[in-house]
Protein backbone atom coordinates (compact mmCIF):
# COMPACT_ATOMS: atom_id res chain seq x y z
CA UNK A 1 0.00 0.00 0.00
CA UNK A 2 2.78 2.53 0.65
CA UNK A 3 2.17 2.78 4.27
CA UNK A 4 2.68 0.84 7.44
CA UNK A 5 -0.19 -1.44 8.32
CA UNK A 6 -1.10 -3.69 11.68
CA UNK A 7 -3.62 -5.65 12.28
CA UNK A 8 -4.77 -6.40 15.59
CA UNK A 9 -6.32 -9.87 15.72
CA UNK A 10 -6.57 -12.98 18.03
CA UNK A 11 -5.81 -16.91 17.83
CA UNK A 12 -9.07 -17.98 16.89
CA UNK A 13 -8.47 -21.74 18.47
CA UNK A 14 -11.49 -22.77 16.84
CA UNK A 15 -9.68 -23.21 13.33
CA UNK A 16 -7.69 -25.93 14.93
CA UNK A 17 -10.50 -27.39 17.79
CA UNK A 18 -13.35 -27.72 15.43
CA UNK A 19 -11.11 -29.92 13.15
CA UNK A 20 -13.39 -28.33 10.50
CA UNK A 21 -12.84 -29.35 6.74
CA UNK A 22 -12.13 -26.00 4.31
CA UNK A 23 -15.43 -25.78 2.34
CA UNK A 24 -14.19 -25.12 -1.52
CA UNK A 25 -16.72 -23.34 -3.38
CA UNK A 26 -14.29 -22.98 -6.15
CA UNK A 27 -10.93 -24.11 -6.99
CA UNK A 28 -9.65 -20.20 -5.56
CA UNK A 29 -9.13 -21.79 -2.23
CA UNK A 30 -7.67 -25.50 -3.34
CA UNK A 31 -5.25 -22.82 -5.43
CA UNK A 32 -4.45 -21.19 -2.07
CA UNK A 33 -4.06 -23.69 -0.36
CA UNK A 34 -1.30 -25.35 -2.47
CA UNK A 35 0.25 -22.08 -2.97
CA UNK A 36 1.32 -22.52 0.86
CA UNK A 37 2.84 -26.04 0.17
CA UNK A 38 0.08 -27.46 1.84
CA UNK A 39 -1.18 -30.70 0.80
CA UNK A 40 -4.95 -31.99 0.75
CA UNK A 41 -5.48 -34.18 3.64
CA UNK A 42 -6.79 -38.03 2.64
CA UNK A 43 -10.65 -38.71 3.41
CA UNK A 44 -11.69 -41.98 5.31
CA UNK A 45 -14.82 -43.28 4.19
CA UNK A 46 -17.55 -43.78 6.43
CA UNK A 47 -21.41 -43.25 6.84
CA UNK A 48 -23.77 -41.31 8.50
CA UNK A 49 -27.02 -41.14 9.65
CA UNK A 50 -29.56 -38.74 11.47
CA UNK A 51 -30.44 -39.56 15.31
CA UNK A 52 -34.11 -38.25 16.54
CA UNK A 53 -33.35 -39.53 20.53
CA UNK A 54 -35.14 -42.93 19.76
CA UNK A 55 -34.65 -43.99 16.17
CA UNK A 56 -32.66 -43.11 13.00
CA UNK A 57 -34.50 -41.31 10.59
CA UNK A 58 -32.08 -41.53 7.82
CA UNK A 59 -29.13 -43.78 7.56
CA UNK A 60 -26.62 -43.69 5.09
CA UNK A 61 -25.52 -46.94 2.77
CA UNK A 62 -22.53 -48.29 0.52
CA UNK A 63 -24.71 -47.58 -2.62
CA UNK A 64 -25.36 -44.38 -3.97
CA UNK A 65 -28.63 -45.54 -6.04
CA UNK A 66 -30.06 -46.85 -2.59
CA UNK A 67 -29.38 -43.50 -0.58
CA UNK A 68 -31.54 -41.90 -3.44
CA UNK A 69 -34.40 -43.66 -3.12
CA UNK A 70 -34.28 -43.35 0.60
CA UNK A 71 -34.48 -39.94 -0.03
CA UNK A 72 -36.95 -39.54 -2.73
CA UNK A 73 -38.73 -42.28 -0.45
CA UNK A 74 -39.04 -40.44 2.44
CA UNK A 75 -38.83 -36.72 1.26
CA UNK A 76 -39.79 -36.98 -2.18
CA UNK A 77 -37.98 -34.68 -4.74
CA UNK A 78 -37.21 -31.96 -1.44
CA UNK A 79 -33.23 -33.22 -1.94
CA UNK A 80 -33.61 -31.81 -5.63
CA UNK A 81 -35.23 -28.63 -4.87
CA UNK A 82 -32.34 -28.38 -1.97
CA UNK A 83 -29.50 -28.97 -4.16
CA UNK A 84 -30.96 -26.67 -7.34
CA UNK A 85 -31.54 -23.70 -4.56
CA UNK A 86 -27.78 -24.42 -3.26
CA UNK A 87 -26.15 -24.43 -6.55
CA UNK A 88 -27.83 -21.20 -7.30
CA UNK A 89 -26.96 -19.07 -4.33
CA UNK A 90 -23.06 -20.49 -4.71
CA UNK A 91 -23.00 -19.65 -8.06
CA UNK A 92 -24.02 -16.46 -7.84
CA UNK A 93 -21.74 -16.74 -4.42
CA UNK A 94 -18.51 -17.64 -6.67
CA UNK A 95 -18.76 -14.21 -8.69
CA UNK A 96 -16.69 -12.11 -5.68
CA UNK A 97 -13.90 -14.45 -7.33
CA UNK A 98 -13.99 -12.69 -10.60
CA UNK A 99 -14.44 -9.57 -8.85
CA UNK A 100 -11.55 -9.57 -6.95
CA UNK A 101 -9.42 -11.10 -9.94
CA UNK A 102 -9.80 -7.61 -11.25
CA UNK A 103 -9.30 -5.50 -8.48
CA UNK A 104 -13.02 -4.37 -7.16
CA UNK A 105 -13.75 -4.32 -3.69
CA UNK A 106 -16.73 -3.12 -1.30
CA UNK A 107 -16.98 -0.70 1.39
CA UNK A 108 -20.10 -2.32 3.16
CA UNK A 109 -21.12 -5.95 3.53
CA UNK A 110 -24.61 -4.74 1.95
CA UNK A 111 -23.00 -3.39 -1.15
CA UNK A 112 -20.85 -6.61 -1.39
CA UNK A 113 -23.79 -8.72 -1.29
CA UNK A 114 -25.72 -7.15 -3.33
CA UNK A 115 -22.98 -6.73 -6.33
CA UNK A 116 -23.24 -11.15 -5.91
CA UNK A 117 -27.05 -11.54 -5.62
CA UNK A 118 -28.81 -8.13 -5.79
CA UNK A 119 -31.65 -7.52 -2.76
CA UNK A 120 -32.11 -10.87 -2.78
CA UNK A 121 -29.08 -11.66 -1.22
CA UNK A 122 -28.96 -9.05 1.11
CA UNK A 123 -32.46 -9.98 2.12
CA UNK A 124 -31.41 -13.67 3.10
CA UNK A 125 -29.29 -12.41 6.08
CA UNK A 126 -32.93 -10.84 7.08
CA UNK A 127 -34.93 -14.19 6.65
CA UNK A 128 -34.39 -17.65 8.09
CA UNK A 129 -33.31 -20.54 5.87
CA UNK A 130 -36.72 -22.68 7.15
CA UNK A 131 -38.38 -19.82 5.16
CA UNK A 132 -36.52 -19.83 1.99
CA UNK A 133 -36.71 -23.60 1.80
CA UNK A 134 -39.82 -23.84 2.47
CA UNK A 135 -40.63 -21.23 -0.13
CA UNK A 136 -39.01 -23.07 -2.80
CA UNK A 137 -40.70 -26.39 -2.32
CA UNK A 138 -38.73 -28.15 -0.03
CA UNK A 139 -41.04 -30.35 2.38
CA UNK A 140 -41.27 -29.41 6.17
CA UNK A 141 -40.03 -32.96 7.05
CA UNK A 142 -37.43 -32.56 4.81
CA UNK A 143 -36.83 -28.97 6.80
CA UNK A 144 -37.05 -30.59 10.26
CA UNK A 145 -34.92 -33.50 9.73
CA UNK A 146 -32.16 -33.07 7.45
CA UNK A 147 -31.67 -29.44 7.47
CA UNK A 148 -31.81 -29.08 11.12
CA UNK A 149 -28.97 -31.73 11.45
CA UNK A 150 -27.13 -30.14 8.83
CA UNK A 151 -27.27 -26.58 11.23
CA UNK A 152 -26.77 -28.25 14.45
CA UNK A 153 -23.62 -30.17 13.81
CA UNK A 154 -22.34 -26.79 11.94
CA UNK A 155 -23.47 -23.91 13.71
CA UNK A 156 -24.99 -25.79 16.70
CA UNK A 157 -28.38 -23.33 15.46
CA UNK A 158 -31.72 -24.28 14.34
CA UNK A 159 -33.32 -23.59 11.23
CA UNK A 160 -34.31 -20.02 12.02
CA UNK A 161 -30.62 -19.16 11.42
CA UNK A 162 -30.26 -16.73 8.12
CA UNK A 163 -30.82 -18.02 4.71
CA UNK A 164 -27.20 -16.89 3.66
CA UNK A 165 -25.51 -18.63 6.40
CA UNK A 166 -27.83 -21.73 6.34
CA UNK A 167 -26.88 -21.94 2.25
CA UNK A 168 -23.03 -21.98 3.01
CA UNK A 169 -23.86 -24.47 5.31
CA UNK A 170 -25.61 -27.27 3.00
CA UNK A 171 -23.36 -26.36 0.62
CA UNK A 172 -20.14 -27.52 2.80
CA UNK A 173 -22.59 -30.23 3.68
CA UNK A 174 -23.20 -31.72 0.14
CA UNK A 175 -19.28 -32.82 -0.23
CA UNK A 176 -16.25 -31.14 -1.52
CA UNK A 177 -14.14 -29.96 1.38
CA UNK A 178 -10.90 -29.91 1.91
CA UNK A 179 -8.79 -30.50 5.22
CA UNK A 180 -5.32 -29.94 5.26
CA UNK A 181 -2.66 -32.81 6.40
CA UNK A 182 -1.40 -31.60 9.23
CA UNK A 183 -4.09 -29.66 10.47
CA UNK A 184 -5.53 -26.45 8.90
CA UNK A 185 -4.09 -24.39 11.33
CA UNK A 186 -0.85 -24.83 8.44
CA UNK A 187 -2.68 -22.52 6.81
CA UNK A 188 -2.73 -19.62 8.98
CA UNK A 189 1.08 -20.66 9.89
CA UNK A 190 1.92 -20.67 5.92
CA UNK A 191 -0.06 -17.50 5.41
CA UNK A 192 2.49 -15.41 7.79
CA UNK A 193 5.40 -17.16 6.91
CA UNK A 194 4.22 -16.27 2.90
CA UNK A 195 3.65 -12.19 4.00
CA UNK A 196 7.16 -12.36 5.87
CA UNK A 197 4.47 -10.13 8.43
CA UNK A 198 6.38 -8.23 11.49
CA UNK A 199 4.69 -10.18 14.19
CA UNK A 200 4.19 -9.32 17.86
CA UNK A 201 3.59 -11.35 20.22
CA UNK A 202 1.22 -9.07 22.47
CA UNK A 203 -2.25 -8.03 23.55
CA UNK A 204 -3.31 -5.17 22.09
CA UNK A 205 -5.47 -3.40 24.53
CA UNK A 206 -6.42 -0.12 22.57
CA UNK A 207 -6.68 1.92 19.40
CA UNK A 208 -6.02 5.82 19.22
CA UNK A 209 -6.65 8.24 16.55
CA UNK A 210 -3.99 11.26 16.07
CA UNK A 211 -3.03 13.05 12.67
CA UNK A 212 -0.10 13.73 10.62
CA UNK A 213 -0.30 16.29 7.85
CA UNK A 214 -4.33 16.25 7.67
CA UNK A 215 -4.19 12.76 7.29
CA UNK A 216 -5.20 9.87 10.48
CA UNK A 217 -2.66 8.04 11.97
CA UNK A 218 -3.42 5.13 14.36
CA UNK A 219 -1.48 4.56 17.68
CA UNK A 220 -1.55 0.57 18.51
CA UNK A 221 -0.83 -0.03 22.36
CA UNK A 222 -0.05 -3.68 23.54
CA UNK A 223 0.94 -5.33 26.18
CA UNK A 224 3.21 -8.26 25.98
CA UNK A 225 6.14 -10.58 27.86
CA UNK A 226 8.48 -7.28 27.91
CA UNK A 227 6.16 -4.81 29.38
CA UNK A 228 3.62 -2.36 27.35
CA UNK A 229 4.81 -0.46 24.17
CA UNK A 230 3.08 0.86 21.33
CA UNK A 231 3.47 1.77 17.69
CA UNK A 232 2.10 4.89 14.67
CA UNK A 233 0.43 3.07 11.76
CA UNK A 234 -1.17 4.61 8.74
CA UNK A 235 -3.87 1.94 8.47
CA UNK A 236 -5.16 -1.07 10.52
CA UNK A 237 -7.28 -3.77 10.11
CA UNK A 238 -9.63 -5.43 13.30
CA UNK A 239 -9.92 -8.85 12.83
CA UNK A 240 -11.11 -9.26 16.48
CA UNK A 241 -14.98 -9.71 17.46
CA UNK A 242 -16.05 -6.25 18.09
CA UNK A 243 -19.13 -7.68 20.37
CA UNK A 244 -19.60 -7.54 24.17
CA UNK A 245 -17.52 -9.73 26.22
CA UNK A 246 -15.62 -10.51 23.04
CA UNK A 247 -13.44 -7.31 22.67
CA UNK A 248 -10.58 -6.49 24.83
CA UNK A 249 -9.70 -3.31 23.68
CA UNK A 250 -10.71 0.47 23.57
CA UNK A 251 -11.05 3.17 20.77
CA UNK A 252 -9.64 6.66 21.89
CA UNK A 253 -10.24 10.01 20.68
CA UNK A 254 -12.35 8.47 18.05
CA UNK A 255 -15.77 10.94 16.85
CA UNK A 256 -18.39 9.39 16.55
CA UNK A 257 -17.09 6.91 19.31
CA UNK A 258 -16.41 3.51 18.30
CA UNK A 259 -18.78 1.29 20.67
CA UNK A 260 -19.30 -2.54 20.76
CA UNK A 261 -21.55 -4.08 18.01
CA UNK A 262 -24.97 -6.04 19.03
CA UNK A 263 -24.70 -9.16 19.23
CA UNK A 264 -23.87 -12.69 21.38
CA UNK A 265 -21.81 -15.70 19.88
CA UNK A 266 -23.26 -19.14 20.31
CA UNK A 267 -21.79 -21.31 23.05
CA UNK A 268 -20.13 -24.41 21.44
CA UNK A 269 -18.73 -27.62 23.73
CA UNK A 270 -16.44 -30.15 22.16
CA UNK A 271 -15.62 -33.11 24.38
CA UNK A 272 -12.77 -35.32 22.00
CA UNK A 273 -13.72 -39.03 23.92
CA UNK A 274 -11.24 -42.11 23.58
CA UNK A 275 -14.00 -45.04 24.51
CA UNK A 276 -15.89 -47.77 23.37
CA UNK A 277 -19.47 -46.33 22.02
CA UNK A 278 -22.42 -47.16 23.78
CA UNK A 279 -24.37 -48.71 20.27
CA UNK A 280 -27.48 -49.96 21.92
CA UNK A 281 -28.20 -46.62 22.85
CA UNK A 282 -28.39 -45.91 19.11
CA UNK A 283 -30.60 -49.21 18.48
CA UNK A 284 -27.55 -51.52 17.75
CA UNK A 285 -27.14 -54.14 20.80
CA UNK A 286 -24.54 -55.65 18.86
CA UNK A 287 -21.68 -53.01 18.71
CA UNK A 288 -20.18 -55.58 16.09
CA UNK A 289 -23.17 -54.40 13.62
CA UNK A 290 -23.17 -50.60 14.66
CA UNK A 291 -22.01 -49.23 10.52
CA UNK A 292 -22.00 -45.14 11.21
CA UNK A 293 -18.74 -42.98 12.10
CA UNK A 294 -20.85 -39.85 12.19
CA UNK A 295 -24.22 -39.32 13.54
CA UNK A 296 -26.61 -35.82 13.22
CA UNK A 297 -29.51 -34.92 15.06
CA UNK A 298 -32.96 -33.81 14.85
CA UNK A 299 -33.87 -30.56 17.28
CA UNK A 300 -35.25 -33.05 19.40
CA UNK A 301 -35.43 -31.29 23.08
CA UNK A 302 -34.32 -34.47 24.80
CA UNK A 303 -31.04 -35.04 22.76
CA UNK A 304 -28.06 -33.36 24.76
CA UNK A 305 -25.33 -33.36 21.62
CA UNK A 306 -25.40 -31.72 18.44
CA UNK A 307 -23.48 -34.35 16.70
CA UNK A 308 -20.59 -37.05 17.05
CA UNK A 309 -18.12 -38.62 14.69
CA UNK A 310 -15.51 -41.14 14.66
CA UNK A 311 -12.29 -38.59 13.74
CA UNK A 312 -9.44 -39.23 11.92
CA UNK A 313 -5.61 -37.92 12.80
CA UNK A 314 -4.63 -35.09 10.91
CA UNK A 315 -1.62 -37.13 9.27
CA UNK A 316 -3.29 -39.89 7.81
CA UNK A 317 -1.11 -42.90 6.48
CA UNK A 318 -1.83 -45.44 3.86
CA UNK A 319 -2.20 -47.99 6.30
CA UNK A 320 -5.01 -45.60 8.35
CA UNK A 321 -7.84 -47.53 8.60
CA UNK A 322 -11.06 -46.51 11.15
CA UNK A 323 -11.62 -48.68 14.20
CA UNK A 324 -13.98 -51.46 14.00
CA UNK A 325 -17.41 -50.17 15.89
CA UNK A 326 -16.61 -52.89 18.87
CA UNK A 327 -12.92 -51.60 19.20
CA UNK A 328 -12.12 -48.25 21.58
CA UNK A 329 -11.70 -45.30 19.16
CA UNK A 330 -11.73 -41.33 19.24
CA UNK A 331 -14.90 -39.69 18.98
CA UNK A 332 -15.70 -36.00 18.99
CA UNK A 333 -19.15 -34.97 20.86
CA UNK A 334 -20.61 -31.49 19.54
CA UNK A 335 -22.40 -29.95 22.75
CA UNK A 336 -23.94 -26.98 23.74
CA UNK A 337 -23.03 -27.43 27.49
CA UNK A 338 -20.42 -29.87 28.71
CA UNK A 339 -21.20 -33.56 28.95
CA UNK A 340 -22.02 -34.76 32.67
CA UNK A 341 -21.09 -38.43 33.98
CA UNK A 342 -24.32 -39.38 33.42
CA UNK A 343 -24.39 -38.81 29.43
CA UNK A 344 -21.29 -39.86 28.51
CA UNK A 345 -22.02 -43.04 30.33
CA UNK A 346 -24.88 -42.84 27.73
CA UNK A 347 -22.94 -42.39 24.79
CA UNK A 348 -20.22 -44.64 25.98
CA UNK A 349 -20.23 -47.94 27.42
CA UNK A 350 -16.47 -46.86 28.74
CA UNK A 351 -13.65 -44.52 28.23
CA UNK A 352 -10.03 -43.75 29.04
CA UNK A 353 -10.26 -39.99 28.29
CA UNK A 354 -12.17 -37.21 27.93
CA UNK A 355 -11.15 -33.72 26.44
CA UNK A 356 -12.98 -30.53 26.86
CA UNK A 357 -12.60 -27.56 25.05
CA UNK A 358 -15.58 -24.39 24.80
CA UNK A 359 -15.73 -21.60 23.61
CA UNK A 360 -17.80 -18.79 21.69
CA UNK A 361 -17.71 -20.54 18.37
CA UNK A 362 -19.92 -18.53 15.72
CA UNK A 363 -22.28 -15.38 16.11
CA UNK A 364 -25.64 -16.61 17.66
CA UNK A 365 -28.02 -15.43 14.25
CA UNK A 366 -30.76 -15.09 15.72
CA UNK A 367 -28.79 -12.03 18.12
CA UNK A 368 -28.81 -9.58 15.68
CA UNK A 369 -30.37 -8.18 12.35
CA UNK A 370 -27.88 -5.36 11.38
CA UNK A 371 -24.58 -6.31 9.55
CA UNK A 372 -21.62 -4.44 11.18
CA UNK A 373 -20.09 -2.21 9.19
CA UNK A 374 -16.26 -2.70 7.31
CA UNK A 375 -15.49 1.00 7.44
CA UNK A 376 -14.73 1.86 11.31
CA UNK A 377 -12.75 5.06 10.14
CA UNK A 378 -10.92 6.80 7.23
CA UNK A 379 -8.59 4.46 7.23
CA UNK A 380 -9.57 1.34 9.98
CA UNK A 381 -11.29 -1.50 8.66
CA UNK A 382 -13.25 -4.27 10.65
CA UNK A 383 -12.52 -7.75 9.06
CA UNK A 384 -14.96 -10.10 11.72
CA UNK A 385 -18.01 -8.24 10.34
CA UNK A 386 -18.26 -10.90 8.01
CA UNK A 387 -19.12 -14.03 10.34
CA UNK A 388 -22.69 -12.52 10.85
CA UNK A 389 -23.23 -13.18 7.14
CA UNK A 390 -22.00 -16.64 7.26
CA UNK A 391 -19.07 -17.81 9.61
CA UNK A 392 -16.85 -20.13 7.63
CA UNK A 393 -12.78 -20.11 6.57
CA UNK A 394 -13.59 -19.24 3.10
CA UNK A 395 -15.76 -16.20 3.87
CA UNK A 396 -13.11 -15.03 6.23
CA UNK A 397 -11.02 -15.42 3.42
CA UNK A 398 -13.15 -13.48 1.11
CA UNK A 399 -13.41 -10.86 3.43
CA UNK A 400 -9.56 -10.60 4.24
CA UNK A 401 -8.86 -10.21 0.37
CA UNK A 402 -12.30 -7.54 -0.15
CA UNK A 403 -10.43 -5.53 2.83
CA UNK A 404 -6.91 -5.29 1.36
CA UNK A 405 -8.45 -4.56 -2.21
CA UNK A 406 -10.41 -1.68 -0.41
CA UNK A 407 -7.56 -0.58 1.37
CA UNK A 408 -5.30 -0.36 -1.53
CA UNK A 409 -8.06 1.38 -3.74
CA UNK A 410 -8.82 3.91 -0.92
CA UNK A 411 -5.22 5.05 -0.35
CA UNK A 412 -4.44 5.65 -4.12
CA UNK A 413 -7.92 6.93 -4.76
CA UNK A 414 -9.09 5.13 -7.55
CA UNK A 415 -12.21 5.48 -6.43
CA UNK A 416 -13.42 3.21 -10.00
CA UNK A 417 -13.03 0.02 -8.02
CA UNK A 418 -15.15 0.73 -4.95
CA UNK A 419 -18.73 0.07 -4.69
CA UNK A 420 -19.51 -0.14 -8.54
CA UNK A 421 -22.79 -1.34 -10.09
CA UNK A 422 -23.32 -3.81 -12.87
CA UNK A 423 -19.97 -5.68 -11.85
CA UNK A 424 -20.53 -8.55 -14.25
CA UNK A 425 -20.89 -6.56 -17.48
CA UNK A 426 -17.50 -4.54 -16.00
CA UNK A 427 -15.87 -7.84 -15.90
CA UNK A 428 -16.93 -9.53 -19.26
CA UNK A 429 -15.86 -5.66 -21.17
CA UNK A 430 -12.57 -5.77 -19.23
CA UNK A 431 -11.76 -9.37 -20.59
Amino acid sequence: VGGRLATVTVNKQQYESRGASIHVLSLHMQDFVKILGLKHRREVAGKSAIFSGEHFVLEETDWYLLNLFRLWWHYGISFLRLQMWVEEVMEKFMRIYKYQAHGYAFSSLEELLHSLGGDAFVNMTQRSVAESLLEVGVSQRFVDDVIAAVLRSSYGQSVLVPAFAGAMSLAGAQGSTWAVEGGNKLVCSGLLKLTKANIIPARVTGISLHSSEGRALYQVHYEGSEGQGSAFYDMVVVTTPLHPSRSNFTFENFEPPIADFPGAFQPSVTSVVHGYLNSSYFGFPDPKLFPFASILTTDTPDLFFNAMDNICPVNISAAFRRKQPQEAAVWRVLSQQPLDKQQLKTLFRSYYSVQVTEWQAYPRYDAAKSLPPIVLHENLFYLSGVEWVASSMEMIAVAAKNVALLAYNRWHQDLEKIDQKDLMHKVKTEL
